[in-house]
């Protein structure tokens, strides 16, 4: 099930109670650092599989299956599934990305075939100004594998904040890399402000997200439906992070304060 809202059809944000439990768990200052990494693991699994699931090409499989060998005709698989020629190139935004990013690498490869997956790497981080407001993203180097060209690149950066981190590294591939036939953009958190700014980067760009955050909207705005008013949404507090959000993610994920 999908939530209804008002940011286009290119927008998809889950309504999945379970999905919306985990998150709550994932984001709790209860939450100790080996459970939250696993509960990241469980909510990717899934949104990668829904998402894929939606945008990825299909095909009509047919594959024999443990039984036909007792059953040469009926022991066949026929049916839908994944086209197996797609080409993916999963990006992972270093730091809060590596583990969504190693999630959905394995997962792909467990339906297409392993030289059709490929898993690049980019050093990204915030720029801020002296008052400690985001101003932009460096891009101060990467681990990229070849060309995009036709590809579908999955980009699993998991605060889908003010954006900017995602538009840049889709900025990055197709100045650089080639065109990409299709950009899934898989926050598991996003805000407003994030869908407007991703959704303006590229025509061929989609975003599946399991949670929208606009808690610092005003009580008149969040009776009404996500993005009736949207210019009036906020999810983004002075320096560019989520509320309610999930607290310096980055940060917790890699025990950056050892």
């Amino acid at each position: 099930m999908e939530l209804d809202h008002g940011y286009g059809s290119r927008v998809h944000i889950l309504d999945n109670a379970h999905l919306l439990t985990l998150l709550s768990r994932l984001s709790s200052s209860d939450t100790r650092q080996l459970e939250m990494l696993a509960l990241l693991r469980a909510v990717y699994q899934h949104l990668l599989m829904t998402a894929t699931s939606a945008e990825l090409p299909r095909v009509a499989l047919e594959v024999p299956t443990r039984m036909s060998g007792l059953h040469p005709k009926e022991g066949v698989y026929r049916g839908p599934g994944l086209d197996p020629s797609t080409k993916v190139v999963v990006v992972d935004l270093i730091r809060a990305g590596i583990v969504p990013a190693q999630v959905c690498y394995e997962l792909m490869n467990g339906v297409l075939p392993s030289e059709n997956v490929r898993l690049d790497h980019l050093t990204m981080a915030r720029r801020s100004d002296a008052e400690g407001r985001v101003t932009g993203v460096d891009l101060s180097g990467s681990k990229i594998g070849g060309r995009v060209d036709g590809h579908v690149l999955i980009v699993p950066d998991p605060m889908g904040a003010t954006g900017s981190t995602t538009v840049r590294a889709v900025r990055h591939y197709r100045e650089h890399h080639g065109r990409p036939a299709k950009v899934i953009a898989l926050p598991m958190i996003s805000t407003p402000e994030y869908m407007r700014n991703v959704i303006g980067c590229c025509e061929e760009l989609v975003v599946w997200t399991a949670r929208l955050d606009r808690g610092l909207s005003s009580a008149e705005v969040l009776k009404q439906r996500p993005g009736t008013r949207w210019n009036e949404e906020r999810g983004l507090n002075e320096h560019g992070y989520i509320v309610p959000g999930a607290g310096g993610l980055g940060e917790l994920l890699n025990n950056s304060w050892c």
